[in-house]
């Protein structure tokens, strides 16, 4: 009994709206401010602006490139997005509430995804509008892409749920899912780069919500530092998460490089120094495109794993 009490005052404390916010809830809502800024800045830039509007849509265009031999496979991709997103997001998160009995979390996790999916549409076309602005290839408001949303609330959902020993890896495999679902809209010109980093972008701001719920305790527990005792039980799985983050993180430090090159070369041959910019700058513009929705891809998935490392 004596035992019982003291294990409980150590985890038990006194409870205040206050501390609560500031030790839990308070990196999460930071994150979704961070987010907020960087996908109005997207928007603004990307749909608002005549230079951000050409870049995008020359990286539309370099889709072109190749189409034939890629449109095939992309093809399936999108119209597996649905079945897999159900497969994926509902089957699994069934399962693993049913095991973890976390019936909170996967409550949070499922409006959090429903709300991110509808109120991406409502942006889209409700909400946001793409101005005319003499750029070729017009055509309406794109931004967020669905399919895109979809797939990367169907991986948060999961990324929620799991134990925090396997978030690492189910924000891989759910990011490397969003990821191929938003490249393979982008080869299949459905939508531009920047509507694809948008959707993963608005699906991680309501993840930063979802996340800002379930860190306010309920009853005055804290969230409990599980690093040192996960090392202890799972050394060899603790060894593969950490080199994989070494291996994610360098892959988005290699394609963010090569998405910036890419990017400044698509301003410098869309400028008033050449007369067109020919198949070259289409091509770059592309290849650019697809190297930023991966860098977005894995620096969520780096930051989210961060982010939510203590979430029970």
């Amino acid at each position: 009994m004596a035992l019982t009490h003291t294990v409980a005052c150590l985890i038990v404390r006194n409870w205040s709206p206050r501390s609560s916010l500031t030790k839990g809830s308070l990196g999460y809502l930071a994150g979704a401010a961070l987010i907020t800024v960087t996908f109005t800045g997207l928007y603004l830039f990307f749909v608002r602006s005549h230079v951000g509007q050409e870049a995008d849509q020359l990286a539309y265009d370099g889709a072109e490139f190749g189409r034939r031999s890629i449109t095939p496979f992309t093809g399936r991709v999108l119209d597996s997005v649905p079945d897999v997103a159900v497969a994926f997001g509902v089957l699994l998160t069934a399962v693993i509430a049913f095991v973890r009995r976390n019936w909170r979390t996967l409550a949070v996790a499922l409006v959090a995804a429903a709300a991110a999916t509808a109120s991406a549409q409502l942006l889209k076309y409700g909400i946001l509008a793409r101005p005319d602005l003499a750029v070729e290839g017009y055509a309406g408001n794109s931004f967020p892409s669905g399919h895109t949303t979809v797939a990367a609330a169907s991986a948060l959902v999961v990324f929620l749920v799991a134990s925090p020993r396997l978030r690492p890896m189910v924000a891989g495999w759910g990011t490397a899912f969003a990821v191929l679902a938003g490249v393979a809209t982008l080869a299949n010109q459905w939508h531009r780069p920047s509507d694809v980093i948008a959707a993963l972008l608005w699906v991680a701001l309501w993840g930063c919500l979802a996340g800002a719920v379930l860190a306010w305790p309920r009853v005055g527990v804290e969230l409990r530092t599980e690093t040192a005792a996960a090392s202890s039980r799972w050394p060899a799985f603790t060894g593969l998460r950490r080199s994989t983050v070494r291996v994610v993180r360098w892959l988005s430090i290699g394609c963010g490089t090569v998405s910036a090159l890419a990017f400044i070369t698509t301003l410098v041959l869309s400028s008033s120094l050449f007369e067109r910019v020919g198949v070259f700058g289409t091509v770059v513009a592309y290849l650019g495109g697809v190297t930023a929705i991966v860098t977005a891809g894995l620096l969520l998935a780096l930051s989210g794993t961060r982010l939510f490392a203590r979430l029970p």
